[in-house]
């Protein structure tokens, strides 16, 4: 597994993590780093720190975009997957979009349930197709 997929993966795992202890996916990411019995690769900090900073706007995106779900009733794995790659699609621009999607999905098929892949997948392409249009702030 590539570098930057394993930083993806445990970004995830810090902002799913996260959401599940009711804590901010910053502070987390602190005790993380600072306990070192797992290391929190640079660029997975990296994530971890955007996503934090953009979660009003990304779920936003989300909930907008969303067919027949709210961000409540999604499984938490695919919220989070969804959330890493909106961050990777507007704000991380040395990532093609085609990456940070197929990523995305992979991380889908390997962590969620049968029907996630292309649910992400979906999402995903919609939010790419729409990127002209919005104006995320920097």
């Amino acid at each position: 597994m590539a570098a930057r997929s394993k930083a993806r993966k445990r970004a995830l795992d810090i902002l799913f993590a996260a959401e599940l202890r009711g804590l901010p996916a910053s502070q987390l990411l602190s005790e993380q780093q600072s306990l070192g019995e797992q290391p929190v690769p640079k660029y997975a900090a990296e994530l971890v720190r955007g996503v934090a900073a953009h979660r009003a706007r990304i779920d936003s995106l989300i909930s907008q975009n969303a067919v027949d779900w709210t961000l409540d009733r999604m499984p938490a794995v695919d919220r989070n997957i969804l959330r890493l790659g909106i961050y990777e699609l507007l704000w991380a621009d040395d990532v093609p979009d085609g990456v940070a999607i197929s990523e995305a999905v992979l991380l889908a098929q390997d962590l969620s349930t049968d029907a996630s892949p292309a649910f992400v997948n979906g999402l995903l392409a919609k939010i790419r197709d729409l990127k002209p249009t919005l104006t995320p702030e920097k």
